[in-house]
């Protein structure tokens, strides 16, 4: 289960908000459980240091993190595309991911934990964003309904079908037959995960 909550705060309330997901928090009555989820989104663009708590409790939890780098949204651009003197907002954010993955390495495979949001709907930033990232996986959110297709995200799995988690939801939910439009869609994702 990833809990799509896109929290971000400062350190005190970001390690709340870790432990809340995939943890346990601490009480004087006893430890309150969290979620449970095995994965959650975060929002990374408070920094290092608000990350870095969200981090800690997925690492504890034996969970994974995404952190938001190039969003599926039309209003993503406004920030996420914003150029700096080392590139893009996005590309920042994706080298804040990189710089975390080994804080949440794979036992069993060359992946990490510590994974990215990278829309669908923006694919030409997916390969140098895989790039950027070798090892996390991508949340990829905006098929369907917000316009991204399957066949443009073949530079996601550039490191392996389990490179990237495809979410589609309006066009599946909202289908006359659901079940179709899922199978239809895990077909279209698996034909250019290579």
């Amino acid at each position: 289960m990833i809990a799509d909550g896109k929290r971000g705060d400062v350190p005190v309330s970001a390690r709340a908000y870790g432990q809340a997901m995939v943890g346990e928090t601490g009480s004087p009555f006893g430890p309150v459980p969290g979620l449970g989820a095995d994965a959650f989104t975060a929002n990374p663009l408070l920094g290092d240091d608000a990350l870095e708590p969200m981090v800690e409790a997925a690492r504890q939890a034996g969970s994974g993190v995404f952190a938001l780098v190039r969003t599926s949204n039309p209003g993503a651009a406004d920030v996420e595309d914003l150029r700096t003197s080392e590139g893009p907002v996005h590309e920042h954010l994706a080298r804040m991911v990189e710089r975390f993955g080994g804080r949440l390495a794979g036992e069993r495979s060359e992946l990490s934990g510590m994974g990215a949001v990278v829309g669908a709907t923006a694919p030409e930033h997916i390969a140098r964003l895989r790039e950027l990232m070798p090892r996390a996986v991508f949340l990829v959110p905006g098929v369907g309904a917000q316009g991204g297709r399957p066949e443009d995200l073949g530079a996601a799995f550039a490191c392996g079908r389990a490179g990237a988690v495809v979410s589609a939801s309006r066009s599946i939910a909202g289908a006359e037959d659901p079940a179709a439009a899922a199978e239809e869609l895990r077909a279209a994702v698996w034909a250019v995960s290579g």
